[in-house]
């Protein structure tokens, strides 16, 4: 059987990684620290959610990608259609909370440092969302596991960032929601010959919402907040995966106990 290994159209890559690259580097340039406010109603009070040019550059860059990555996915022989969705979820969410980290790190080199892995990690992304669109490419299974890391990561990423400037915890918990549901959507759907487990990813998500609620008001540094939130995570959609695949509950359970206390490890020994 002759092995499959499609390549994305270089043209396309480049527009698509250039305006990224542009959407980032104008988060630094163009600083409206207010346009506009929006009150929103929770029961009898209303939030104020503050508006700035550089939320909306994030959001636009964001709704780019997307519309990017469907253009470049359509050269795609293997393509279904109908069938990008599921594929420009990940590079979405990884420019969105690359945008939200970037606007928040101060003009230092370490703000050139996050834009260099922002970019390096959504173009990886965004490969091997092209790879995972035909199943028999030779590529499929380091393409799949490169995308449940970065999952991850960007959940990471998210987290650490939320806690370092201390967000409200009215706008944390549906960011770890989403964020977390996502994540484990993606990596259910990779593991489980494309099968939609809405319902896990749900559960799981709101798992990192309600501990992330828990953990908010403790003195934690950003870096072990999240990772306390990475381990269950982690775990869970481990676990959800094997049981998915009709393991037994005890054998199922063994490796997702292990990386739960690993990172739960790390998290302690984290300053």
């Amino acid at each position: 059987m002759t092995e499959r290994r499609y390549l994305p159209d270089p043209a396309r890559v480049s527009v698509l990684t250039a305006a990224v690259l542009l959407a980032f580097a104008l988060t630094r340039v163009l600083n409206a620290p207010h346009l506009f406010s929006l009150l929103i109603p929770v029961g009898n009070i209303k939030l104020s959610l503050s508006i700035n040019l550089n939320t909306v550059i994030v959001l636009l860059a964001a709704g780019l990608t997307a519309t990017g990555m469907d253009w470049l996915l359509s050269t795609h022989p293997s393509l279904e259609k109908g069938e990008t969705r599921e594929h420009w979820l990940l590079p979405t969410l990884t420019v969105l909370v690359t945008g939200i980290a970037l606007t928040t790190l101060p003009d230092t080199p370490l703000w050139w440092l996050g834009f260099g892995l922002g970019v390096v990690i959504f173009l990886v992304v965004a490969l091997s969302e092209f790879v995972v669109v035909d199943p028999n490419d030779a590529r499929y299974p380091l393409a799949t596991a490169i995308l449940t890391v970065f999952a991850f990561v960007i959940f990471l990423i998210l987290a650490v960032v939320l806690k370092a400037v201390n967000v409200r915890l009215i706008w944390l918990m549906p960011a770890l929601f989403l964020a977390g549901g996502l994540a484990a959507l993606r990596t259910l759907h990779l593991h489980l010959n494309e099968r939609w487990e809405f319902a896990w990813a749900a559960g799981i998500g709101l798992v990192a919402m309600q501990l992330g609620a828990a953990l908010h008001y403790l003195p934690l540094t950003p870096v072990r907040f999240g990772l306390a939130l990475l381990a269950p995570l982690y775990a869970l959609t481990l676990l959800s995966v094997s049981l998915a695949e009709g393991n037994p509950f005890r054998r199922a359970f063994f490796e997702p106990a292990v990386m739960l206390v690993l990172f739960w490890g790390l998290a302690v020994w984290f300053r």
